[in-house]
């Protein structure tokens, strides 16, 4: 990727670095990457092992927020 800016590359690439705690869960026997928000609740991120069906299934999508509990 080339940029042609003006802008500090230090104010351009400033949150690109900024490492994102994810983890994974299964869920309705699809296996996903999530962004944990608050308690309970999680965004998908994407989905790592699931039937081809699933990447349709609107409910899967990423950016959707669903009920996520935590376990150690």
């Amino acid at each position: 990727m080339m940029l042609h800016t003006i802008m500090p590359l230090d104010a351009v690439w400033e949150e690109g670095f900024t490492p994102v705690q994810t983890a994974e869960v299964r869920l309705q026997g699809v296996l996903m990457e999530v962004k944990p928000l608050d308690a309970g609740r999680a965004e998908i991120v994407r989905l790592l092992d699931c039937p081809l069906e699933s990447y349709l299934n609107p409910a899967f999508a990423p950016g959707q927020v669903i009920r996520y509990i935590p376990t150690l």
